[in-house]
């Protein structure tokens, strides 16, 4: 089915019911950040939903900067719009609500913790076709679910990640950061991203060992792609030290990994699971690689969700980025099995 970019009532609903859930009031103003190579119709859409809730919208949309780096930057989750512009940081650290539209978010990006260090909250739009955005609406009881996960990862000592197909591998959960994210944020000086579902920790420095192995089917989000191949990747206190594996998918990683000329790319970024019912791990064959960031698959109940790249809890920054959702693993925190061979158990509340 091709997908036509119009707006659609059902849309606007959809977007008019995450916002709402923002604590969005009439007479509020918010921010609507955005640059050239934005979702227009998402942008579109953020502005109608405000509209409808009577608040008081305004655009800032930014040039999409010239990319300096020697590979295509897909979902970094650090947008690099803003640039530092000191009028843009002020405007939105005065709006109290900023819906995001950038094409990479916020979450990694400089400018955002002196944007919520000023108690407004963000709203990161992914950038997904609506359609997608349309199934993946706020569920109330999968907040309450997120919270519990995340107090159980934050409390944690050790999680461990074994696998059938080979895994192995041992986080220190001591000092590390964990962030709960279901989809919606009314609190000041926090970040939501939508869809959401999803519990990941940036674990501190020298903490993550062992072996992962990424088996037929789990899917590379850069590359927006499930694997054909297995991959063995050894960890050493943080960092791949080696890439096992034949076929194109082993080769693709040690490519990408490789033109960025920097140590810091084979670092752990965060590790995690996806806990939305309502997250489809198909989803990736449904839309053209341009209608999708992959957000949805992110949030697939029960996959461990491993990212290498920027930890700024552990002091790395770099423009290169994994997220890759693995599939069929067994996840324990202290002896508490979160998932079991993929399957997310029911230890939540």
């Amino acid at each position: 089915m091709m997908l036509a970019d119009r707006i659609e009532g059902k849309w606007i609903d959809a977007f008019t019911e995450v916002i709402g859930r923002c604590g969005v009031k009439p007479g509020d103003t918010a921010a609507i950040l955005s640059e050239t190579q934005s979702r227009a119709l998402n942008v579109h859409l953020a502005e109608l939903a405000l509209l409808r809730l009577g608040a008081r919208p305004f655009h800032i949309m930014l040039p999409t900067p010239r990319n300096p780096h020697p590979v295509p930057l897909r979902s970094t989750g650090a947008s690099t719009a803003i640039a530092g512009l000191e009028p843009v940081i002020t405007a939105l650290s005065q709006a109290g609500f900023i819906v995001d539209c950038t094409v990479e978010g916020p979450m990694h990006a400089p400018e955002t913790p002196a944007i919520l260090k000023s108690g407004a909250r963000i709203l990161s739009i992914s950038n997904e076709h609506p359609e997608a955005l349309e199934r993946m609406r706020p569920d109330p009881r999968l907040e309450q679910q997120v919270r519990a996960a995340a107090r159980l990862a934050r409390a944690s000592r050790r999680m461990t990640v074994t696998s059938a197909a080979g895994t192995d591998l041992t986080i220190d959960m001591g000092g590390a950061s964990t962030v709960g994210v279901w989809g919606w944020t009314e609190k000041p000086g926090t970040l939501a991203h939508w869809p959401g579902g999803i519990v990941v920790s940036f674990p501190a420095k020298g903490t993550v060992n062992g072996t992962l192995v990424l088996d037929r089917g789990d899917i590379n989000l850069t590359f927006k792609r499930y694997l054909e191949t297995p991959i063995r990747l050894t960890l050493v206190d943080d960092y791949i030290t080696d890439i096992a594996g034949e076929g194109t998918d082993a080769t693709l990683m040690r490519r990408y990994l490789e033109a960025w000329g920097d140590r810091e790319a084979y670092a752990v970024s965060h590790v995690g699971w996806g806990m939305n019912p309502g997250a489809r791990y198909e989803a990736l064959t449904m839309y053209d690689q341009r209608d999708t960031n992959g957000t949805e698959l992110r949030a697939v109940p029960g996959n461990f969700l491993f990212s290498t790249g920027a930890n700024e809890f552990a002091g790395r920054f770099t423009a290169g980025h994994f997220d890759i959702p693995v599939m069929n693993t067994t996840i324990t925190l202290d002896g508490t099995v979160v998932v079991k061979d993929g399957a997310l158990q029911d230890v939540f509340g």
